[in-house]
């Protein structure tokens, strides 16, 4: 079976195909050549193992049917059948291709209870965590002696963004998540020969850019996406080892609060205003005395808290029980202090916050610091979208993003004071010499 796949793969491409993770992600930026090279491998398994199962999916019809559909139907020409109303490809030797997309989040799970021994997801970031699981639950043998896999191709920016960047950028594994299951393969446009010579100007276009497209489409920067709402955060000026926080430092805390999520932040300022987070609590299906406990547990002198901040819509009555959320934390041994809610203010103020300041030398410095064990925060700034149908506004989802965002902000609306500046030690003015004569004879005498 002789099938032309056109010209030679790229080094990058090369490292895909070769690669035997059951977890392999191709990416970061525009035009490194991903979906060529994810078709092309999964024609190259079809061939190789006669009956094998591959789905290959994307977010879109449309999107599946030009970047896929078309393509493989000039390519497996007189190698395969192509049946319309299923989406499949049907090779000769038993292989299927099966084209899907998942559209609505729900989509995903008509492809739960089947058996694909390969799984691709085309531009995975746009595809939600939960599509994701329920995806790779349908990723198993379909019959002995076949590979399991999973492949991605992937830019920054999406729904799915923040999902892709814990698992294959930065690292950060759960549960039964393993560090040997997964590979990253980054590819820049300059990797893609073939469409460099096809079109020179297209590395141009991404250079001229907005910053953040630029560093997101040209450079593959998962700090930075198209969409993003707090262009301001950089890792490496707004994260910092921990310290010990001098005693006379003003602290707080600020904490927002549902049964889906606990979001708690612990933060200290300095003498200058500076903010540092120093810990943080998040948690999902909590009642108030638990949420309550949880926080007081994991403030080891609560004498040391100036003030607690929270919504003033935890103040609103309850009709059922007559009490307010305010007052239920306070029941459980919480006092909290009441701010406003005003979203657009809060997250112009949150910016601001963020975004570096001239630091008296010439260079620039972040009132802002988080501690490095403050891991949600750290992954929930950057993750945070704009609001499609109000700029202005943060996405309200997903939530698991959203309450650590909110804790923050409330934190920096409740306008916390700078530390007083430490007295110094009084010492008293130098005696002058009459005055040293005069204690020498009154010693004396």
């Amino acid at each position: 079976m002789n099938i032309s796949l056109g010209l030679p793969p790229n080094p990058k491409q090369l490292e895909f195909f070769k690669a035997r993770a059951r977890h392999i992600a191709y990416g970061g930026a525009r035009g490194g050549g991903k979906s060529w090279g994810m078709r092309t491998k999964f024609i190259m398994l079809a061939v190789k193992y006669p009956g094998i199962q591959i789905l290959l999916l994307r977010r879109t019809m449309p999107q599946l049917r030009e970047n896929h559909i078309i393509p493989m139907l000039k390519t497996l020409r007189g190698i395969a059948r192509y049946r319309v109303q299923d989406k499949v490809f049907e090779f000769y030797n038993g292989s299927r291709i099966v084209c899907g997309y998942c559209a609505a989040e729900v989509d995903a799970l008509n492809y739960q209870g089947q058996a694909y021994d390969i799984i691709g997801m085309e531009e995975a970031t746009q595809f939600t965590e939960q599509q994701m699981l329920w995806i790779v639950s349908s990723n198993r043998p379909s019959g002995p002696g076949y590979p399991t896999r999973m492949y991605y191709t992937c830019n920054p920016g999406g729904v799915g963004h923040q999902w892709v960047k814990r698992l294959f950028i930065d690292r950060d594994y759960q549960q039964s998540e393993r560090p040997e299951d997964y590979v990253f393969i980054a590819a820049k446009v300059d990797d893609n020969y073939v469409l460099m010579q096809r079109d020179p100007d297209y590395k141009r276009q991404l250079e001229n850019m907005p910053e953040e497209m630029r560093r997101a489409h040209l450079d593959g920067d998962w700090d930075l996406f198209v969409g993003q709402y707090f262009t301001e955060f950089r890792r490496d000026a707004h994260v910092i080892h921990p310290f010990k926080i001098p005693d006379h430092w003003q602290k707080y805390r600020a904490f927002d609060y549902g049964l889906d999520m606990l979001a708690c932040v612990w933060a200290a300022f300095d003498e200058l205003g500076n903010c540092y987070i120093y810990n943080e609590y998040h948690k999902s299906n909590m009642l108030i005395d638990q949420a309550a406990k949880a926080i007081l547990d994991r403030t080891p002198d609560e004498s040391e808290i100036t003030a607690t901040f929270a919504p003033f819509d935890m103040w609103a009555k309850n009709r059922a029980t007559g009490l307010s959320q305010a007052e239920m934390f306070y029941n459980a041994g919480l006092r909290i202090t009441k701010v406003q809610n005003s979203r657009e203010d809060g997250w112009l103020n949150m910016a601001q916050w963020l975004h570096p300041v001239p630091d008296g030398t010439g260079g620039k410095k972040t009132r802002l610091k988080i501690f490095e064990n403050c891991h949600e925060l750290i992954r929930c700034i950057p993750a945070i979208q704009h609001d499609e149908k109000n700029p202005n506004d943060c996405a309200k989802e997903p939530h698991d993003i959203t309450h650590m965002n909110d804790a923050l902000r409330y934190l920096l609306d409740g306008r916390p004071s700078p530390a007083a500046i430490p007295a110094t030690p009084d010492y008293d003015e130098p005696k002058t010499y009459d005055e040293q004569i005069d204690d020498f004879f009154d010693y004396g005498g």
